[in-house]
C-alpha cells in the first residue's frame, strides 16, 4: 500500500508518466482473502490505477511457503509479460532483507543465499537456482527481459512504510498470518531478530550492510596487492578525489586495509567508524576529522591523514 500510496504520489505530482497497473494475487490462504481484494480494487479505483488479480488454486504438500511465493512471481511475470511491461516494482524493505539473511543463513545457504535480496534483478520464476527458499537467481541482465526491482529495499524499514500511510490516513491490511511462528520467515522476525536487537540495536541495518558487502564483487574486496599503488594506496596520505569515486562497497575494503597499516590491526573497527570516514570524505568542509579507536582521519588540503591516537595522560 505505500508503494503505491508513493507512486500515485509521484505521478500527481508529475514527476512519473508511466502506466501503472497494480497486480493482486489472492493465495486462498484464509477463508476472508477474498476481503484483501476488495480492500486493493477500491484503493485502485479511486486513485485511478489499473488493477490485475490473480488467483492460487494450492496444491497439496510440499513446502506452502516456497510453492505460494513461486506461484506469486509467476503470476506477476505473467501479467508483466501480457502487459508489456518493462518491470515488477514490490515493495520489500531493509526489514525483509535481514529476514532473508538469517533464513538462508540458519539452513546453510551458500554464498547466492547470503547476499541476500538484489535491488533489480530480472524475473526469472523457472530458474534451477530459485528453487531454495528466498535465493536469488545469479543471471546476467537482458535489455528484453522484465526486471523486478525492489525500490524501497535498500532505505525503508517496514515501520516507515506503516508510518508513512497512517500520515496520508491510508488504512492497510495485516494477514492473520504474520503472527504465526510456524512460519520460518515469522519466527525469525518475531524471535530472533528481536534477540539479536538486544546486543545489536541497529541490527536490521548491519544485517543488510552485510547482504551488500557479499553481493558486490568478489565480496567488494578489491586486490589491493597487486593493484596499482597511487590506485589503492596502504600507506600515507589517501586523495580525496580518488576515493569520492569509489561506491561503498569498494571504498570500505580500501579504508579498512588503509587503517589496519596504521594501527597494526583492526580490533574495535565496526562498520560504523568506516562510515564515519566515509561521511567524512564525502562531507563539503575543509579540515573536518573523523576519530576512530586507535587514531583518526583528518581531511586536509585533497587528502585523507592517519592521526595515531595520542598516548599521553592528562
Amino acid at each position: 500500500m505505500s508503494l503505491l500510496l508513493a507512486i500515485g504520489d509521484l505521478r500527481k505530482r508529475k514527476k512519473l508518466d508511466l502506466r501503472i497497473v497494480a497486480a493482486h494475487f489472492d493465495h486462498k490462504s484464509r477463508l476472508d482473502s477474498f476481503s484483501d481484494l476488495d480492500f486493493v480494487a477500491m484503493f485502485a479505483r479511486e486513485r485511478g490505477f489499473e488493477l490485475a488479480k490473480g488467483e492460487w488454486q494450492k496444491p497439496s504438500g510440499g513446502n506452502l511457503e516456497q510453492t505460494a511465493r513461486d506461484a506469486r512471481y509467476e503470476f506477476l511475470k505473467k501479467t508483466a509479460d501480457n502487459l508489456n511491461a518493462s518491470c515488477v516494482l514490490t515493495a520489500h524493505t531493509m526489514n525483509d532483507q535481514a529476514e532473508t539473511l538469517l533464513i538462508n543463513l540458519i539452513r546453510g545457504s551458500g554464498s547466492a543465499g547470503l547476499c541476500g535480496m538484489k535491488a533489480i534483478r530480472e524475473l526469472k520464476v523457472d530458474s534451477p537456482e530459485t528453487i531454495a527458499d528466498d535465493e536469488e537467481p545469479n543471471l546476467p541482465f537482458k535489455d528484453s527481459e522484465v526486471k523486478l526491482a525492489r525500490p524501497l529495499l535498500n532505505w525503508a524499514k517496514r515501520r516507515d512504510t506503516e508510518n508513512f500511510c497512517l500520515e496520508n490516513k491510508i488504512d492497510f491490511r495485516r494477514d492473520p498470518m504474520n503472527e504465526d511462528l510456524n512460519f520460518r520467515r515469522v519466527w525469525v522476525r518475531k524471535v530472533v531478530i528481536p534477540m539479536l536487537q538486544e546486543a545489536n540495536p541497529k541490527i536490521v541495518e548491519t544485517l543488510c550492510r552485510t547482504a551488500e558487502m557479499l553481493r558486490s564483487p568478489s565480496n567488494a574486496e578489491p586486490d589491493i596487492n597487486n593493484s596499482d599503488p597511487g590506485e589503492y594506496p596502504t600507506t600515507g596520505n589517501l586523495d580525496l578525489k580518488h576515493l569520492r569515486t569509489l561506491d561503498s562497497t569498494h571504498l570500505y575494503p580500501v579504508l579498512r586495509d588503509w587503517i589496519k597499516t596504521h594501527r597494526g590491526n583492526l580490533r574495535g573497527i565496526g562498520h560504523k567508524h568506516v562510515e564515519a570516514i566515509e561521511k567524512l570524505i564525502h562531507s563539503t568542509k575543509s579540515g573536518r576529522i573523523a576519530e576512530v579507536p586507535g587514531g583518526a582521519a583528518v581531511k586536509h588540503g585533497g587528502r585523507l591523514s592517519w592521526r595515531p591516537e595520542s598516548v599521553e595522560k592528562g
